[in-house]
């Protein structure tokens, strides 16, 4: 998080317009992104420009029961490419539910699971689609709830894309452990990968091994001073690790293709608010970036999303070289299609399923 208490407290505070319950005073908005900033400085610990922390228990989010969110919760963001605001509420839901999303900006509700086989789109953000009716940008929050451990969903969603809040998960992930988590009367089931799949496409590759935890390796490379060659190597996904490490970092995009895309009607919603931007030389964002690797983070961030739509936690080491949403569905295609490299489990023993439940607790300090 970039320094300086004012400056990032205003920051914060800018974020609660888009939560319809703090729509009061403007003091009373500061008050609570202090708050919210003690916090999320406490989440995201004073590491934020270091080498991310590796942090063992990796198989939190594997075994145990399913768990659910404790209470219902809603927000109100822009949708980056309508650029109109987008009601979304997360409620809870019965075991075995998975992530449900449903629009409720229609006649009537359309329902649309978070699972690989509903995907009709990847060409700028995931799109889901049933019943010639679309929703799109899901990525963020699908990997918040994963991240975060939460199986079980239901998202309502006031229209045909997610909001894009501040071009990362963080506030997802704040809706969250406001609503508190809540462990169920059902066993976790994994995908175990016993041998290696892999997917290419040029230089592009995406490929999953055989092991004991959820682990990711992402490198990127772009030819931009600002970016250039970066890397991840082995990072151990736990929900402490998400929402420190993974969830703040913001998608990213380059001024030409956002001017073009505006062009055309798309991108609405796009702004330095929302996204890192990049000129021809540098990032043009005020405040800068918050991890020198922010990029690279922010890819796994969304490929924790689009492997979430395995329907199931992967235990595997997912190893990607310069992926993206399309390549990434490629490979949850892939492993579909090869359950002969894969088996589906779930835990051993009901005390495994106490003692690794009881991870994932709800994070005091509610506002």
């Amino acid at each position: 998080m970039a320094s300086g208490g004012s400056r990032d407290v205003r920051q914060i505070t800018s974020r609660f317009d888009h939560f319809d319950e703090c729509h009061v005073t403007m003091a009373f908005r500061r008050q609570m992104a202090r708050r919210l900033l003690s916090q999320m400085t406490a989440l995201w610990g004073a590491c934020s420009m270091d080498a991310p922390q590796r942090v063992r228990g990796g198989e939190a989010l594997l075994r145990g029961v399913e768990h659910t969110i404790a209470s219902r919760v809603q927000c109100t963001g822009i949708g980056l490419h309508s650029g109109q605001p987008v009601d979304l509420a997360l409620r809870p839901a019965a075991p075995g539910t998975g992530i449900l999303f449903v629009r409720t900006d229609g006649p009537q509700p359309v329902r649309f699971p978070a699972r690989a086989e509903w995907v009709t789109d990847t060409t700028l953000a995931t799109t889901l689609g049933n019943e010639g009716s679309r929703l799109s940008t899901i990525e963020h929050l699908v990997s918040a709830l994963r991240g975060m451990g939460i199986d079980n969903c239901t998202v309502e969603v006031a229209g045909p894309e997610l909001p894009i809040m501040d071009g990362s998960a963080a506030s997802f992930v704040y809706l969250i452990q406001q609503a508190g988590i809540r462990p169920q009367a059902r066993m976790r089931r994994r995908i175990v990968i016993r041998r290696p799949i892999e997917v290419r496409d040029g230089n592009r590759s995406v490929r999953v091994v055989p092991s004991r935890e959820f682990k990711l390796s992402v490198e990127i490379d772009y030819a931009h001073p600002a970016i250039g060659r970066q890397a991840l190597e082995g990072l151990v996904i736990t929900p402490e690790v998400f929402a420190r490490e993974i969830a703040p970092a913001r998608t990213f995009g380059f001024l030409k293709d956002t001017q073009r895309l505006q062009a055309i009607g798309l991108a609405r919603g796009g702004s330095l608010a929302n996204a890192i931007v990049l000129d021809e030389s540098r990032v043009l964002n005020a405040e800068g970036l918050r991890f020198r690797d922010e990029f690279a983070r922010h890819k796994v961030l969304d490929l924790i999303g689009d492997l979430a739509l395995l329907g199931v936690p992967l235990q595997a080491h997912v190893k990607a070289v310069r992926g993206g949403h399309q390549l990434h569905q490629a490979l949850v295609a892939e492993i579909r299609a090869n359950p002969s490299c894969w088996t589906l489990e779930t835990p051993s023993s009901e005390r495994e399923a106490v003692l690794e439940g009881a991870v994932l607790q709800p994070v005091p300090g509610r506002i």
